[in-house]
């Protein structure tokens, strides 16, 4: 009839915008589910290719004589940037380096007190995550 007023279209209504609300939350939830594995999953690949973009080289320094060379000069030259790092051997004639890129080419010599060993190089085609390079001293000229 003319001026009635039916509860049940009202209330229709209403569960039909309360429906739309609950719809509305479940995207917002699985929108920040997805958003939080995907961050994390960017954390996980992030950490395994820094682990493997770096490696190492690290060897021994002999005189012509082949005994260790404690305190000889090691120097390391990026191929590509020019940079040079040092390393003075350790007491049994040891270097180390760490940190280096698998795309670059570098290379390593070592003099002491005048003598000096061939310049050996560390290729970016050498697949080891740590490389051994031994120098052996030549003597003074």
């Amino acid at each position: 009839m003319p001026g009635e007023i039916h509860v049940t279209a009202g209330s229709g209504a209403a569960s039909n915008h309360q429906g739309d609300d609950m719809g509305r939350i479940w995207v917002i939830l699985v929108a920040v589910l997805l958003l939080m594995g995907v961050s994390a999953g960017f954390a996980q690949s992030n950490k395994k290719k820094g682990d493997e973009q770096t490696r190492s080289v690290k060897g021994a320094v002999v005189s012509a004589d082949e005994k260790s060379v404690a305190g000889a000069r090691v120097q390391l030259k990026n191929t590509k940037t020019l940079q040079i790092r040092s390393f003075i051997t350790q007491e049994d004639g040891t270097y180390y380096f760490h940190g280096l890129s698998p795309d670059i080419d570098y290379e390593i010599i070592a003099d002491d007190h005048g003598a000096s060993s061939s310049t050996k190089t560390l290729s970016s085609f050498d697949s080891r995550k740590e490389a051994i390079i031994n120098l052996k001293l030549n003597p003074k000229k």
